[in-house]
């Protein structure tokens, strides 16, 4: 089992950055493949980018390809959104989710365990 903790969420104007963190607890977090989720105001959970467990392989959904980058660093149980040249559309509020399968995350149901959230607003 593994806990997750996000932070970095805030208010932004289009066009900044914003890296959001996500930290995992438990000596197996190694094993998990991660993703970003995002959930939009009347909107459903939809993925953003996943990782799998050593970094090899990242998916990323087609609005935020070229603008996001996902990492991780297992040495310290962290995975990383890096989003940049942020839109109006990216307002949500973004979850990290840890996955048990090996492969890149690119569905909700996929995500075994799930943080708390932590909320982004880009204005125009």
């Amino acid at each position: 089992q593994v806990q997750l903790v996000e932070s970095g969420g805030g208010l932004v104007q289009a066009g900044d950055s914003l890296r959001l963190s996500c930290a995992g607890s438990g000596r197996t977090f190694s094993s998990y493949s991660m993703g970003w989720f995002r959930r939009a105001p009347g909107k459903e959970l939809n993925v953003v980018a996943s990782i799998t467990t050593s970094g090899g392989r990242t998916f990323y959904t087609d609005s935020v390809k070229g603008r996001f980058t996902i990492s991780r660093d297992n040495a310290k149980n962290m995975v990383y959104l890096q989003m940049n040249s942020l839109k109006p559309e990216d307002t949500a509020v973004y979850y990290c989710a840890a996955s048990v399968r090996s492969t890149v995350i690119t569905t909700r149901y996929q995500g075994d365990y799930w943080g708390q959230g932590t909320p982004v607003t880009v204005s125009s």
